[in-house]
């Protein structure tokens, strides 16, 4: 079967053969960016978010720098200071036994959208733990659970609700910020799309490679409805 002619200027077999399965390994390679540093962001954000609650002054202060500072400068300008800047100190790293490290754009990548997640996701957090109703403290408090208890099994759980779709729409920005990884030489889904590019110059392959992403962000959009659904469906019975 031949393919017609004006399809040729979408869709070239010759070019799919060449370039199709390294372009879904580049795939696997976003997909698990972006799934380890959301993971890791969270866990991060989590400590972060109690720090800004926290009675302790200097500890909101230095939660609150952290954040300020994740939050207002470009991850871009955050990735490049890790892998180049960071990267320059080989010698210190050396001595250290973290050049493996450093000297790997996979792990700086990984390292700076960590971070960088986590300062947005911290703010998400803190505001739904704020969310969570006073009398739900009073109750846990009326049966003598303890503040820990409370927190893990009361308090934990009904913010992570509140927070899901803030949470899904953090992951989705993070799919679509996760093609600056390539700019460091990750051959990731925009790093293959653009060596394929540099040796072809066929736009084909950017027009698959945002493709690619389109079906990764609707994959979690449904994904996240079906969660809503699930977790919140006892809020409309």
């Amino acid at each position: 079967m031949t393919v017609p002619e004006w399809l040729h200027l979408f869709f070239d077999p010759e070019l799919f053969e060449r370039y199709g399965l390294r372009m879904l390994d580049g795939l696997l390679v976003t997909a698990k960016l972006v799934a380890i540093s959301f993971s890791l962001g969270l866990l991060l954000g989590l400590l972060l978010a109690l720090g800004r609650l926290s009675r302790s002054r200097v500890l909101r202060s230095v939660t609150s720098g952290y954040i300020y500072f994740f939050r207002g400068s470009p991850l871009l300008a955050q990735l490049f200071m890790l892998y180049y800047g960071l990267g320059s100190f080989r010698e210190l790293w050396q001595d250290l036994g973290l050049w493996w490290f450093f000297r790997d754009a996979w792990y700086c990548s990984l390292l700076a959208f960590t971070l960088n997640t986590a300062a947005y996701q911290a703010e998400i957090l803190r505001g739904s733990l704020q969310a969570v109703a006073r009398g739900q403290h009073e109750a846990a408090a009326a049966l003598g659970l303890s503040r820990r208890t409370t927190f893990c099994r009361v308090i934990l759980p009904q913010s992570l609700l509140i927070a899901l779709g803030p949470l899904g729409n953090e992951l989705i920005l993070m799919v679509k910020a996760s093609a600056i990884a390539s700019l460091v030489t990750l051959y990731d889904l925009m790093g293959v799309a653009k060596l394929g590019f540099s040796r072809t110059f066929d736009f084909q392959l950017y027009l698959w490679a945002a493709l690619l992403y389109l079906l990764i962000v609707e994959v979690i959009r449904r994904l996240l409805r079906r969660i809503e659904a699930r977790l919140g469906r006892h809020l409309h019975t």
